[in-house]
């Protein structure tokens, strides 16, 4: 029988116990490692909420509804779609701001909610930057003026001609006192010298239908509603507010190319989540939606409603969220265009 020495007797307690302790944090350590990349495999573990703050059958929604069967096959989760209209976007846009930062509500915003809101009320409950995580850009859509068949002007510069010819000017019909389509017309009839009174509408189709009617000059319009009737004859269009011309009317110049690189009216659709995400779901989602925007069907689908995809990148969607916000804030405080009064 083997005896321990006298020596070693009173060490070997104390040196079992240090490597129990050491073999201890090593299995925690590797146990805390294993949970964290099991964390990060496991988002999305359950469908997705994209909220859509518009009522069905928009521009908006019918940009959720192209894009959310291949975001959630690119994420392995279902991506259902959710709208929850009222308040040009307000109700829908709070609704996810207010949500848990988890990846699982997701708001499909634009310039309205998420710039246009906050630049016309004091009273709106969330920051449409700051309250939100910005994750991915998805589509351009341009801004068009257009004006009624009897109006004498083919280009922007006759249209001031004749509005300047009147004495009491021109209408310019927008979608609502306070939505982007009013910041837009203040902004023509600031920066392009227009002599315009405008006149805001419940929406751009009865605008539209007063236009047609002979009732109004002219109406600011997204150029994916125009188009049709411009072609179809019912209405004119005497410029885009894009960067560049839009195929769906290529005839047609931009302000920029008469003379007015400062009129420029793009709305955006981007994917948005509540402040506080965090970054390792975010980037998931925007590698997803990078995916999405370079897939071949999504893009002719987006073709199809005349609808741009947008090149903006991860990184710099933030900044451009903010940039939009800035520049919508001060047209409306330069034309006094506030819903609080």
């Amino acid at each position: 029988m083997t005896s321990t020495p006298k020596a070693l007797a009173g060490r070997l307690p104390t040196f079992t116990l240090a490597a129990r302790a050491l073999a201890c944090a090593a299995a925690l350590c590797l146990t805390n490692m294993a949970n964290v990349a099991h964390a990060e495999e496991r988002y999305p573990t359950r469908p997705i909420t994209l909220v859509v703050p518009f009522a069905p059958g928009g521009n908006i929604d019918t940009t959720a509804r192209i894009i959310s069967a291949e975001l959630g096959r690119q994420l392995g989760q279902s991506v259902v779609v959710e709208n929850r209209a009222g308040a040009g976007g307000v109700i829908g846009a709070t609704y996810v701001a207010r949500a848990k930062p988890d990846g699982y509500t997701l708001l499909l915003g634009n310039s309205g909610p998420n710039a246009v809101a906050n630049a016309v009320s004091k009273r709106v409950p969330y920051d449409g930057v700051t309250s939100f995580t910005p994750i991915a850009a998805i589509t351009t859509n341009p801004s068009v003026l257009t004006v009624a068949t009897k109006v004498p002007a083919a280009d922007f510069k006759s249209f001031q001609q004749y509005a300047h010819g009147r004495e009491q000017g021109v209408t310019v019909g927008i979608a609502g006192y306070g939505s982007y389509t009013h910041l837009v017309a203040a902004l023509i009839n600031d920066k392009g010298a227009l002599k315009a009174t405008i006149v805001p509408y419940k929406g751009t189709g009865p605008a539209a239908t007063d236009l047609m009617g002979q009732q109004l000059d002219a109406m600011v319009d997204q150029i994916t509603t125009a188009a049709p009737l411009v072609r179809d004859g019912r209405v004119k269009a005497v410029a885009q507010l894009g960067d560049k011309r839009s195929p769906l009317l290529p005839d047609v110049p931009t302000m920029a190319e008469q003379g007015h690189p400062e009129l420029t009216a793009i709305i955006y659709t981007g994917l948005f989540g509540p402040a506080g995400m965090p970054a390792d779901v975010t980037a998931r989602l925007a590698q997803a939606m990078d995916k999405v925007r370079q897939d071949a069907g999504v893009r002719q689908r987006f073709q199809e409603v005349g609808a741009d995809v947008s090149t903006l990148t991860a990184a710099q969607f933030p900044d451009y969220v903010r940039a939009e916000a800035q520049r919508w804030a001060t047209a409306a405080q330069q034309a006094h265009v506030s819903v609080d009064d």
